[in-house]
This record gives C-alpha cells, sequence and structure tokens, in this order.
C-alpha cells in the first residue's frame, strides 16, 4: 500500500513540476528522463526498505539480535540515519569491550610469559643461540619501519605485517615464524593484548632480557586492522603504482617510505646490490628522513638493532615462495635437506650470512668499536650475497655459530654497515657510540621508542604505566586554559561580531572566511598516524600559515582578535577557531553544531611540513584517485567526504583564485554547489595563469577536484542524493563537520574527551 501511495504521490509531483524540475536540475538537458528513473528506483527502495522495517528485515542475518549495525568499521551506515555527533572512526576499528580489556591486561605477566619463550627453542623454528630474542627485535623493526611520515601510512599500529602485502616484502622473510611463535601468547591474553602491543612489547622486553640497563618506552593501544587494506598505498599494488608510482625499484622516492619497495629501508648490499658503500649513504639518509628521523637517531638504531642476532643467508638457493604465492608453504628455505631443510643452519632470509658482533645476544657497542678499530674487504657470502670481513680474517673478531657453538665464525659487516664511515656526519656518530656506550644507550632508546610509537599519534593515546613523558616527534601540547571561559558567551559574541553593520566602524568576518579558517585548522587532521587537527591552532603559525592553500586566513584571524583579547587566557585561539566556524555554520542554516571546548594553543610547529594537503585545487592527471587518497587520510566514507566537500563549497570555504564560484550565496548552507555540478557541461579553461572548470551554459567556475565528484560513479551517485535532499545533505555534512573539529581530541587508544 505505502508503494503504491508513493507512485501516486511521484506520478502527480512530475505532471505538476515537470517543467521546473527539469530547467532546475538540468537546464533542459536530456539527463531529465535518466534522473526521474533514478528518483523512481529511489522510491521503491525507499517504499521497500519501510516495508522491511515493518513487516521483518530480509537481511535480517547482516545485523546483530539487538536490532544495530553489526560491522564496526561501516561509519557511513551509522551517519546515513542522522546526525551523530561522535568521532566514532577514531575507535571503530577496535572489537567491542577492547578499551575494558586492555585497562584490566596485566603487561608484566605478559613480559613474564616473553622471556620464557625467548629461551624455549622450538624443533619447528630453533633458535639462534638459543634465544628468539634478536628475532623478535627483527619483528618489531620491521613492523614499525614501514612507517612514513608522508602519509602517515605504515608503522605497527594495525599489525598489519599479519597481511599482504607486507607478509609478503622480501625483507619480512620467514617472520611469519615469529608470529607463530607469540600466537598462543596471544591467544592466551585476548583481546586486551593486540597484536600491535605484542609485537612491540616483544621486540622491547627482548632488548631488555639481553642487557640493556634502562626500561624502553612502552605506549599501549594499538588497534589490530581487520586486513592489509591500509597497507596497499605502501606496495606493491595497484594502489601505490596510481598514488606513488616508482620508476626504477630501488630508487624509489617520496612520498613512499622506502628506496625499494618491499624492503624496510635499503638495499643491504647496496644499491641495486652494487657493494660501494658511499653510495648508500644518501639513501640511507633519504629513507631514515621519509621515516622521521635524524642523523644522530639512524646511527642509533642502525647499530643498536645489529647489536643483536645475524643475518641468514646459508646457501644461494633462497627461502622459496612468499605467502602470497604460496600459502601452504610459505618461505619453506631451500638449503639444507631432510628435516632441517630451509631452518636452524639452513636458514635463508636475506641472503647474507653472519652475525656483526662476537656476542650476539648481549647488548654492547661492539658494532661500533669493530667499524671504527677495523678495516673490512668485500667478498660472496655463502648466500650469494656481497658482504664484508674484516681484513684479517685469521686474527679477527669472531662469534660462537649458531649451528656449533664449538666453532668460531668471522664476524661481518653488511655495505650499508660500512656506509656510515662514508660521511662525516655518520661517522662522528659511530665514532662517539665505541667510545661512550652510555650516549648510544640514550639515543638508542629515543630512537627505538619514537620508531616503534610514531605512528600513535599525540601521548594522550597511549594508555599504561611504561609511557614516558611526551617526546618532541609526538608534539604535545600545553595545558588548556583553566578555568575555560564561558562558551555561551564566546558564542554571543561571535555571532554579534558577524552581524556587526556596515558603517559601525569595525569589519565583520564573513561566514566564508569563519568556515574556511576552521576547516583549514582541523583539516590537516589524518586518520593514519593521528597527526594534525586544530588542537593547537597551528593554523597560525608557521609553516601552515604560509601554505599556499591558506592565503588569506590571516584576515578572519585579525578579525577574531578582538573576541580574543575579551576573554583573554580563559579561551584558547584553538577553541575560538572552531567555536567560530560553528557558529557561522548555525548562521548559514546548519543545524545546531555541538562545541568541546578545552583545546589549547600550540606555541611552534614542527610537525605540519607533513601534512601539506594532498588535494589542493590543482590540476592532476588522476583527480579520482587523489580524492579517494585525501578521503582515506581523513577516515571518512564515501557518503561523508560528498558531503564534506558539499558544504565547503557551497560556503565558499575552500580557496578559489577568482571570485565566480558555482553557488550565488556563500551566506547560506545549501545544496546548490551539487545541482551545480550536475546540471552543467565543463570546459577546462585558464584564468590568470590558474586551470579552472567553467560551466559552458554560465560564467561560474570550479576546480578539478571538485568535478572528480561527479566522474567517480560512487561519488556522482551520493551528489545527485544530496542534489534532491537538501535536508539529508545538511544532517550529513553538520555530522561530519563534528567529527572533523573534534577528531584530535584523544582520550586515550579508542576514547574521544568530547563524547
Amino acid at each position: 500500500l505505502l508503494l503504491i501511495l508513493l507512485l501516486i504521490l511521484f506520478l502527480l509531483l512530475s505532471i505538476f513540476f515537470s517543467k521546473q524540475l527539469v530547467l532546475r536540475f538540468f537546464f533542459g538537458s536530456q539527463q531529465s528522463v535518466t534522473m526521474l528513473k533514478q528518483v523512481l528506483v529511489l522510491l521503491v527502495a525507499a517504499a521497500f526498505v519501510a516495508s522491511a522495517s515493518a513487516a521483518g528485515c530480509p537481511f535480517a542475518h547482516l545485523h546483530s539480535s539487538d536490532g544495530e549495525n553489526n560491522n564496526p568499521h561501516d561509519v557511513s551506515a551509522r551517519h546515513h540515519q542522522g546526525p551523530s555527533y561522535g568521532v566514532e572512526r577514531l575507535g571503530d576499528r577496535a572489537q567491542p569491550g577492547y578499551a575494558e580489556a586492555l585497562a584490566a591486561l596485566d603487561f608484566d605477566a605478559v613480559r613474564a610469559d616473553l622471556r620464557e619463550l625467548f629461551t624455549t627453542s622450538q624443533p619447528d623454528w630453533p633458535a639462534d643461540f638459543g634465544n628468539y630474542g634478536p628475532f623478535f627485535v627483527r619483528l618489531a623493526w620491521h613492523n614499525s619501519g614501514s612507517y612514513r611520515v608522508s602519509d602517515g601510512r605504515g608503522g605497527v599500529d594495525g599489525a598489519r605485517q599479519r597481511f599482504d602485502p607486507e607478509r609478503s616484502w622480501d625483507d619480512n622473510t620467514n617472520l611469519d615464524k615469529a608470529r607463530n611463535l607469540l600466537a598462543p601468547i596471544k591467544v592466551k591474553y585476548g583481546l586486551g593484548l593486540s597484536w600491535g602491543d605484542l609485537i612491540v612489547l616483544a621486540g622491547n622486553t627482548a632488548i631488555e632480557s639481553m642487557g640493556f640497563p634502562q626500561p624502553l618506552g612502552f605506549c599501549a593501544g594499538r588497534i589490530d586492522a581487520p586486513d592489509g587494506t591500509e597497507s596497499l598505498p605502501l606496495g606493491p599494488s595497484e594502489e601505490q603504482e596510481r598514488v606513488a608510482p616508482c620508476v626504477h625499484n630501488g630508487d624509489c622516492d617520496y612520498p613512499l617510505g622506502t628506496t625499494t619497495v618491499g624492503l624496510i629501508y635499503v638495499n643491504p648490499q647496496g644499491p641495486d646490490a652494487n657493494p660501494v658503500p658511499k653510495l648508500s649513504v644518501p639513501r640511507i639518509r633519504s629513507t631514515f628522513g621519509r621515516m622521521g628521523m635524524d642523523d644522530l637517531q639512524t646511527a642509533a638504531l642502525i647499530g643498536g638493532g645489529h647489536a643483536f642476532g645475524k643475518a641468514h643467508g646459508a646457501c644461494p638457493a633462497g627461502a622459496g615462495p612468499s605467502p602470497h604465492d604460496d600459502p601452504e608453504n610459505p618461505w619453506p628455505g631451500n638449503c639444507g635437506s631432510g628435516a632441517d631443510k630451509g631452518k636452524g643452519c639452513n636458514t635463508f632470509t636475506s641472503g647474507i650470512e653472519g652475525s656483526w658482533t662476537p656476542d650476539p645476544t648481549t647488548w654492547s657497542n661492539s658494532y661500533y668499536r669493530l667499524l671504527v678499530d677495523h678495516t673490512f674487504a668485500l667478498h660472496k657470502g655463502p648466500g650469494g650475497a656481497w658482504q664484508w670481513y674484516v681484513n684479517d680474517t685469521a686474527n679477527g673478531p669472531t662469534y660462537a655459530s649458531a649451528c656449533n657453538a664449538s666453532v668460531q665464525e668471522p664476524i661481518m659487516m653488511m655495505t650499508t654497515d660500512l656506509a656510515l664511515l662514508e660521511d662525516p656526519i655518520y661517522r662522528q656518530h659511530v665514532q662517539k657510540f665505541a667510545s661512550d656506550q652510555s650516549a648510544l644507550e640514550s639515543a638508542f632508546a629515543q630512537a627505538w621508542y619514537q620508531l616503534t610509537t610514531r605512528d600513535m599519534g599525540p601521548a594522550t593515546r597511549c594508555f599504561g604505566k611504561a609511557t614516558p613523558p611526551a617526546e618532541p616527534f609526538q608534539h604535545p601540547l600545553p595545558p588548556p586554559p583553566s578555568p575555560l571561559a564561558n562558551f555561551s558567551d564566546v558564542r554571543a559574541a561571535i555571532r554579534e561580531l558577524i552581524s556587526q553593520k556596515p558603517g559601525t566602524g569595525q569589519a565583520a568576518p564573513t561566514i566564508s572566511q569563519l568556515a574556511r579558517l576552521a576547516w583549514r585548522c582541523a583539516g590537516t587532521f589524518r586518520v593514519t598516524d593521528y597527526q594534525g587537527g586544530c588542537n593547537g591552532a597551528r593554523v597560525r603559525l608557521d609553516p601552515q600559515r604560509s601554505w599556499g592553500i591558506n592565503r588569506g586566513l590571516d584576515q578572519p584571524l585579525a578579525l577574531l582578535s578582538s573576541v580574543k583579547q575579551q576573554f583573554g587566557d580563559s579561551l584558547s585561539w584553538a577553541d575560538l577557531i572552531v567555536l567560530a566556524g560553528n557558529t557561522a555554520l548555525e548562521m548559514a542554516g546548519a543545524p545546531a553544531l555541538p562545541f568541546c571546548g578545552g583545546r589549547s594553543d600550540a606555541v611552534s610547529d614542527g610537525g605540519s611540513p607533513f601534512l601539506v594537503p594532498l588535494v589542493d585545487g590543482s590540476v592532476t592527471d588522476q583527480p579520482i584517485t587523489w580524492q579517494r587518497d585525501a578521503m582515506s587520510l581523513l577516515g571518512l566514507s564515501s557518503r561523508q567526504f560528498v558531503a564534506l566537500m558539499g558544504g565547503l563549497n557551497s560556503l565558499q570555504a575552500q580557496f578559489m583564485p577568482i571570485k565566480q564560484p558555482a553557488t550565488s550565496n556563500p551566506a547560506q548552507l545549501t545544496n546548490d554547489f551539487f545541482m551545480s555540478l550536475i546540471s552543467n557541461d565543463w570546459q577546462k579553461t585558464t584564468v590568470n595563469s590558474q586551470v579552472l572548470y567553467k560551466a559552458t551554459n554560465a560564467d561560474i567556475f570550479t576546480q578539478q577536484p571538485n568535478l572528480a565528484l561527479i566522474w567517480d560513479a560512487e561519488y556522482l551517485a551520493l551528489v545527485q542524493e544530496f542534489a534532491s535532499s537538501e535536508d539529508r545533505f545538511q544532517s550529513e555534512f553538520a555530522s561530519v563537520w563534528t567529527m572533523i573539529m573534534n577528531a584530535d581530541r584523544f582520550d586515550g587508544p579508542t576514547g574521544n574527551v568530547c563524547m
């Protein structure tokens, strides 16, 4: 009955309003028939959903018994029902009950179990030197070392090395065995112990158990990813080729985090296996820089990591197929025969064979002392790879063989190890660490904590008593004002400022200016490593205030200064910027926007160089790819992203080089932008040296990224939906706006102070 009534209503409306609908939507284009058919389909779908909810959903198996969406990763399904002002996406990846299970976890008990595991060798994968500690140092390093500052992707949060593509990288050969060894501990402690936390804790505990003299910082609260999707941009994948192609694998450049896709940093034999140490220097510096490390940290991490364990290249036959190529029997190892084939003394990982130090299960600075005190000669090792031995091998330093402790083997170095002597800055650090072990320990502890924690965001996301004070790489903020201003009074002052009449002697900021200021302040947030956002109001500081996309923001900041002065120290700039944006949007017709105060202001900005927006209005050869990448970094669904772009363009809150945008009234939040997109044909043109797109039927312009919203089929469907329902658009925009304004208000790993 409902379906019949809806069809009758549709027919009556289409007859009465047909001319207006055609004019408004298409200006007489031939797409009208198609649009009317789509509207009819939407009505039928609406009737079906309504009847299903009344008579029992035919897809009930997709929902939990209490009727709520059972997919914790589906943000769009929740927000489609109407405004939701939480910041749910930050905790979406966590399983229900994770925060409570984490709080109840006994990390000391986990550490005790790890220490027992380290010295309990298993026949399926025997421990080198009777100690798995070095194996777990490598596991933690290779999980963490995939992080890159360019877009915050990679890192150990999510533990995506369990999935392709990372699990099949050449540099991760045989690390499936390390994860298998940890699996019983993961099962024992369950939900509260994420794989990400377990991997880092295993690395920390291993280093400490092998004699490191001080506890290593541990920021608990990593949330495991459900699959390897977030690692696809790291490659090798079609996504990586679209966003960051590498012409020559071995010389990959920024934004990729490594010179070689599939390696954690550089080829240990030298560039393209060319064993000239000096040639590795620029690649080492570049790659570690892309991980956010300086030269001191680089030298400490390389030598500190190589204080432990050995490389494996028992023969030239290799490790065999990766998990991607043979998931049933990955990396079986082709060296040796019989029961010991491919393991123990017959292991192949990198192809390089040997230990760096005489005692590979004990912490020391001997790696640096050996580099300084000896000269090395190039050889082909038993695995067929280039490696270096001390010139006087017969009288040089040795280590007890992992296969037979009564046999002494010569220590070795990689080409990349010797590269540290070919650069004056690296050499200075090597010499310092060789003579001062305490200096090494201080540098290594800090660099290791940064390596394993950089992707966790601010220290306010960390959980646990082992969390050290906030480090500079976490960009800590001062405490918020206390007491806070009365935000109702602040809101009233902002409204009064916006409403200033011409001739009163005081300039008034526009709706567009305040909305754009708040968006540019908060829109730097990225969910990949929880950096950016408006907390700190870094948009006032260099480098953000000098970005081209932020041109003109000094004007609304200056106009808001009177409000800031009125409320003094009780009102931070960050709170003022967000509240001014909210107030402007409400005056433009947005639904009531809740405000959550308590932000503070940064005094300097060292983290923003890596937060420059990927999409700035420029013309690219892959606009859809870049829009989707920007959406991914914000952590938004397609629905949320399209609504956000529509609202910003409706209010002209996106930077445009000319004053002829695709909407006519920037003081009103309407769906005119969507209607303009689908009602016009657009043609590329150049205005004042800027490449724009002009409507063929009107004197209005837009930028290429906006047209990606109608070139992408999924985006187009949402544009059409929002064009047909202004209420639905405004509701969705209000929801996603509030999420972004509050996205950086962390309260532990999954919490938000505004929820």
